[in-house]
């Protein structure tokens, strides 16, 4: 297959896209600018073009796997009973980063050094917070959960954020069984500890 030459924007979410493969398959120690040239089918220099230098990709993937990960939340079909749906939205927010180990860590943490995000890079999880907001919100509107709707957001992203990367490290437990017991519990207390009226 002839190298691309043109620095286009199809070209840019062609590199992105691979970039989400490589970075799942390899790590972050194995995304370096020629594996992933070479994967893409273009030159190193048309990488350095299109996203500056690898913090840029890291800062492009973060803003990937944000639109991603909001895309499943906002897929998910509301009911009548909006705790059940906080429930669903915990299970798949989850389930993201089960599946996407390298990225999540891209979004959540730093790789390296360099990477420090400021606000822009920031702006595309402001999305997915709005829709956890929004299904807080419902709860506190229903009657069934009672303080801040932002500040019980945050609190509900963090725990589940936390709960996802212990899971995937292994140290949620062995087997199935310990670590569901333990995710119904975190997200419980919490939602429990919120409800209306006090438990």
């Amino acid at each position: 297959m002839p190298r691309a030459k043109l620095r286009t924007p199809a070209l840019r979410q062609h590199l992105l896209s691979q970039a989400v493969d490589l970075l799942a398959e390899e790590g972050w120690a194995g995304l370096t600018a020629r594996a992933l040239a070479g994967r893409a089918g273009t030159s190193p220099p048309a990488l350095y073009e299109l996203f500056g230098d690898m913090a840029g990709l890291a800062r492009a993937l973060s803003a990937e796997g944000f639109a991603r990960l909001g895309a499943e939340l906002a897929a998910l079909r509301e009911t009548a009973d909006p705790v059940a749906d906080v429930w669903t939205l915990v299970a798949a927010y989850r389930r993201f980063v089960r599946g996407n180990r390298a990225l999540a860590e891209v979004m959540f943490s730093r790789p390296f050094p360099a990477f420090s995000p400021g606000p822009d890079e920031l702006a595309p999880a402001a999305p997915v917070r709005s829709l956890v907001t929004q299904r807080v919100r419902r709860c506190i509107e229903a009657g069934r959960l009672r303080g801040d709707e932002s500040d019980v957001a945050q609190v509900l992203v963090a725990l589940v954020e936390g709960m996802a990367f212990a899971e995937v490290a292994g140290r949620l437990g062995a087997s199935t069984e310990p670590v569901e017991r333990r995710w119904r519990l975190a997200v419980g207390t919490l939602l429990n500890g919120l409800a209306v009226p006090p438990l």
